[in-house]
């Protein structure tokens, strides 16, 4: 028999504590001075709260695993949400495009971050990176250097205008969106977290700072612990069945083996091609594969197909989801999420 691993368990102690400020919005009659933030999904609501803590209210517009952000339908009370928040922090590249279109409804001048920008392999960050590497090479050729340099700038005024430049788009072509299982990323995010609150509210920054610069701490101990099943599984194969935790397995040292047709089949909820789970089928019963890992909020036929046949095969089922389970914070989740990977690959 091959055991499921579940990705997130209960977690006792202060945890939950750190999400008291997620719950529902406080009515505007009542509201104070207080801060107003409101995030598309708890996950990134948790990282805000627990910058903030008791000096902001945080609202979290998807709060729920029953709650899928690709296809979420806002409401005019997110409408109103939206309106009355000092901040807004969204994932982007098309993960949580309904921010955009409630950012614009309302007519919101709230900062905005958006989390997608802060990835490395954010389209308009590489552009940037060639636009650096131009610069050290500037004297090879002037013409291409100037055209690289325009396209360069173009790259930088859409980074200003990130939000904008997304309405319409629902997907970035050959990006992997789900940036916040990349603990990277999100160290930086929370810094900018704790600077634009700052700049909000100039009299609690250094508490703000001192906060996010406890948490990066927590987060980097989510790198450490990646780090370590690096060191003991560098290049051992997963099957992931749409690209939810590829950063995290990336970052755990490990090779993604999915066929990329039938990872955007699922995630974009089509039918995978014949061939595709054919050859999908061809590599779990190949016998290198060290653990499947689904998406425990989606699925389809193809996803069943593979899950029974890697209970078939002795193949350990881990269930990974894309929001905060009850009673957890950011940090707690990943750490629940690394460590049933560890605890998979170990088996």
């Amino acid at each position: 028999m091959t055991s499921r691993v579940p990705a997130s368990l209960a977690l006792l102690g202060g945890s939950a504590l750190v999400l008291a400020g997620c719950a529902t919005a406080t009515p505007a009659a009542e509201q104070s001075d207080t801060l107003t933030v409101v995030a598309s999904t708890n996950v990134y609501g948790s990282l805000a709260a627990a910058v903030g803590g008791d000096d902001i209210e945080v609202t979290s517009i998807i709060d729920s695993l029953s709650q899928d952000p690709h296809s979420y339908e806002a409401s005019a009370r997110d409408q109103l949400t939206i309106a009355d928040a000092d901040l807004i922090i969204e994932n982007g590249g098309g993960y949580d495009s309904f921010i955009d279109g409630l950012i614009e409804a309302s007519g919101s001048d709230a900062a905005v971050l958006t989390a997608v920008e802060f990835s490395h392999d954010y389209p308009e960050n590489a552009g940037h990176a060639e636009e650096e590497h131009a610069d050290e090479d500037a004297h090879a050729d002037e013409d291409a250097h100037a055209d690289e340099e325009a396209h360069a700038d173009e790259d930088a005024h859409a980074g200003e205008d990130a939000h904008e430049h997304e309405h319409g788009h629902d997907h970035i072509e050959g990006f992997n969106e789900h940036v916040w299982y990349d603990p990277h990323t999100i160290v930086h995010l929370v810094e900018d977290i704790a600077h634009e609150l700052g700049e909000l509210d100039a009299a609690n920054a250094d508490a703000f700072e001192a906060n996010a610069t406890d948490l990066v701490a927590s987060i980097e101990g989510l790198e450490a612990s990646l780090g370590e099943i690096a060191a003991a599984h560098e290049g051992e194969q997963i099957f992931v069945t749409e690209p939810v935790p590829v950063y995290l397995a990336a970052a755990a040292g490990l090779t993604d083996a999915t066929p990329a047709e039938f990872s955007e089949a699922v995630e974009e909820g089509q039918d995978v091609p014949p061939a595709t789970l054919l050859e999908a089928r061809d590599i779990l019963e190949a016998g290198d594969v060290r653990a499947v890992v689904t998406n425990a909020q989606t699925g389809g036929a193809e996803t069943t197909e593979i899950v029974s046949l890697a209970d078939g095969l002795g193949i350990p089922v881990i269930e990974f989801t894309e929001l905060l389970p009850d009673g957890l914070d950011y940090v707690g989740w990943m750490q629940e999420n690394v460590d049933a990977l560890a605890g998979t690959l170990t088996r």
